[in-house]
């Protein structure tokens, strides 16, 4: 449990780094996690894999919260999911259904 504690203190000093609530840095990983896995996958951001990097990122996120407090916090893990996937999936889908958005 040692490195569910370790993990929970570097979450912990990246949300103080962020302004408040801590939605905002569900908000700024997923967009970072989503164009990086972009980047590395070499895909487009219309793409829906990168999304997918996203999400399993984010469960595994959620899950060591759930080691970290021995219990699932539902209303809290189900906002840090929609904060975390909100722009990259909207982002994705507007560039997958209106392509004069690609440029």
């Amino acid at each position: 449990m040692d490195l569910v504690h370790q993990y929970e203190r570097a979450i912990d000093w990246i949300v103080s780094l962020c302004p408040q609530p801590d939605k905002f840095a569900h908000t700024y990983a997923g967009l970072t996690i989503w164009l990086i896995a972009a980047i590395l996958m070499r895909r487009k951001l219309s793409s829906p894999w990168p999304v997918v990097v996203v999400a399993v990122a984010e469960a595994a996120n959620e899950y060591m919260d759930r080691l970290a407090h021995g219990s699932w916090r539902w209303p809290d893990t189900i906002g840090d999911a929609i904060a975390t996937l909100f722009w990259p999936l909207i982002i994705m889908m507007a560039l997958r259904l209106r392509p004069a958005l690609r440029g």
